[in-house]
Parts: C-alpha cells; structure tokens; sequence
C-alpha cells in the first residue's frame, strides 16, 4: 500500500507539472523553482508534513520535498542556534542530497561524451 500512495501522489506532481508545461509559457526552470518554494510554503504552513508521512517517497522525493526538507532544516536550526540557523539549517538538512547529485553528476560525465548541438 505504501507504494500505491507513493505511487498516486508522485504522480500527481508530475501530472500538475505537465499541465503547466503544456497549459502555460512558463519555462520547465521557473516550473521546477516554484515546486521548490511550493514545498518550502506548504512546509512552513503546516500541510506537507502530514502529506510527507502519509505518502513518504511520493511526497519526498520530488522537488517539492527538496523545499519541504530545506524549510524543515532551517526551522530546527533557528531553534537551536538562532538567527545564525537561518542561514546554516537549510543546507545542512540537505546536504546528502546535494553531495550524491554532484558525485553523481559527476561520474556521469567521466562516463558518457558529451557532445556539441549542431
């Protein structure tokens, strides 16, 4: 069952970033920014918390978990270090997945040729 709910509610964030994509001019980067500040907003209201327990995978791993995780983080820090957390919290709560992108980024690169449009 865990996984139908992850399942249903990543793909409706897919299915919501679709639409906009099709739907709207704006770009797939201003699409994926407002997905990050969505979760980071959702988070600091109090509605992505439960929707992160109830759905886990589907609610966390998206770009919207990425903003949830970054505001999560920068509230504890402030709790515990003041003003100073604002600034270290959000990068420490998040700083695993950032390090896997770029290793990852980056082993990709050695692997595979890019090569030039044109």
């Amino acid at each position: 069952m865990d996984y139908l709910k992850a399942f249903v509610v990543g793909g409706l964030f897919c299915i919501i970033g679709q639409i906009l994509i099709d739907k709207t001019k704006l770009t797939p980067a201003r699409i994926l920014v407002a997905y990050v500040v969505s979760g980071v907003v959702l988070g600091a209201v109090g509605v992505y918390a439960p929707l992160a327990d109830w759905a886990g995978a589907g609610a966390t791993v998206p770009l919207t978990g990425f903003g949830y995780s970054l505001a999560k983080g920068v509230k504890k820090a402030v709790a515990e270090r003041g003003l100073l957390g604002a600034l270290t919290g959000g990068i420490t709560s998040t700083a695993g997945g950032i390090a896997a992108a770029i290793f990852l980024g980056v082993l990709v690169a050695m692997i595979f040729k890019p090569k030039p449009k044109g």
